[in-house]
């Protein structure tokens, strides 16, 4: 069976690589358009000015475009690291990661798997022909628990060790060991911003604490967590941290003056009806931050509802929305994963008004699922078993978005 197409990262000169190089993306672009004209022309392209290459920038309609545009030439990956918007702004989806795993002659428990049997694929949603399949590190034995995805890169731990693991090109980045009470168990990490930038740190979770290592240093700082519930779902909102816990409480957490975590006050309509026994996602959508749940009707006929948080009022509330409109949302099973919405997704044969998950069950040949808000989910998916799961400290598939990618804006 021949491998599927990949598609072809770049390749910088990064420390640790855990396959073999890719080829470099294409640099046909520039070179097409020139190739038949005087080399005095060949300037006209490279030098557009950044306002047109940002317009250009705001149609590109999937990740293979945003790779061909950002390997054209020198002046136009520029103007990428100069694109004056946060991520959302881009309009193509997020890439499908279909995780997998080799058998491995020992197993660790249920905690923990060897950490080089993992392997990835991943998949843009508008070109299905492509996809690009990816290891976990091969010098890194140990066996190791999946905490999450944030920023492009799968964060794992054993014990004290930590690994961050880039999706895209399987570089690694080794924090430094985490000295924590032997009975304080993390059960989920995120980073606060991409590792490229300055303010960037990795935050992981336990019941008690909150452990905090500024990337680019050598030691972690320890935070005392007054919770009862575990926080999920963590989102970076209006230069504000986000989170909601089993409860579906609202929180927010500071870093500054030194880390908090408080409660939002937020009214609860009397339309809302809540989930049984499942938590909820919160989905930053252009300006607005949402809240997705799914209700369980009692007679396998659950549905999503959508939720957007109202701060204009004297005091916040959560306001039920009948539909997205020309918006798309993405969510994972697993709620320490990243969520993403996508803007007219029918340019890239996508559908409005829907959820995407990936799917969770074994037995499908469906990568992934599309929901509309307000249709029944299981008559659509045929089993629950879509929908279903929990917290499994296993790699799950889930959408992602490349490192390379959050360097716009920046």
């Amino acid at each position: 069976m021949q491998p599927p197409p990949e598609l072809s990262p770049p390749a910088p000169a990064l420390r640790e690589v855990a396959v073999a190089d890719a080829e470099r993306p294409s640099k046909k672009i520039c070179h097409c358009l020139v190739s038949t004209s005087a080399s005095s022309e060949q300037h006209v392209w490279a030098d557009l000015p950044d306002s047109l290459l940002h317009l250009i920038i705001a149609l590109l309609s999937s990740f293979h475009d945003f790779l061909a545009f950002s390997g054209a030439c020198h002046s136009w990956r520029a103007a990428v690291f100069s694109f004056p918007s946060s991520i959302y702004a881009f309009v193509f989806p997020p890439l499908h990661l279909k995780a997998g795993l080799r058998k491995a002659n020992r197993d660790c428990g249920t905690w923990y798997k060897l950490l080089l049997n993992y392997k990835w694929c991943l998949c843009d949603p508008m070109r299905t022909d492509l996809s690009l399949l990816r290891s976990a590190p091969r010098n890194a034995p140990n066996y190791m628990r999946h905490l999450g995805c944030s920023y492009g890169h799968l964060i794992f731990s054993c014990m004290e060790h930590l690994l961050l693991v880039d999706v895209y090109t399987g570089t690694k980045v080794k924090p430094p060991k985490l000295q924590a009470n032997s009975d304080c168990v993390v059960y989920g990490g995120i980073l606060i911003a991409p590792l490229s930038s300055p303010n960037s740190c990795l935050l992981l979770f336990s019941k008690s604490f909150i452990f905090q290592w500024q990337v680019g240093t050598d030691s972690w700082t320890e935070h005392p967590l007054v919770s009862e519930h575990f926080l999920s779902q963590i989102v970076l909102f209006k230069g504000q941290m986000f989170a909601i816990d089993f409860p579906r409480m609202l929180k927010t957490i500071s870093l500054a003056p030194q880390l908090s975590v408080q409660e939002v006050d937020v009214v609860w309509g009397e339309d809302i009806v809540a989930g049984l026994n499942y938590d909820p996602w919160l989905v930053v959508c252009g300006d607005m931050l949402l809240m997705v749940d799914l209700v369980d009707g009692l007679i396998s006929n659950g549905t999503f509802q959508v939720f957007r948080f109202d701060f204009s009022a004297e005091r916040a509330k959560w306001t039920k929305m009948e539909k997205l409109d020309n918006w798309a949302l993405f969510v994972s099973h697993d709620r320490m994963s990243p969520t993403f919405s996508c803007m007219n997704p029918e340019r890239w044969g996508g559908k409005s008004n829907c959820i995407y998950l990936p799917s969770a069950s074994k037995d499908s040949d469906e990568p992934w699922i599309a929901v509309e808000l307000g249709q029944a989910v299981y008559s659509t998916t045929r089993s629950n078993s879509y929908i279903l799961g929990g917290r499994s400290n296993q790699l799950e598939s889930l959408w992602v978005l490349p490192s390379l990618v959050y360097g716009a804006g920046q």
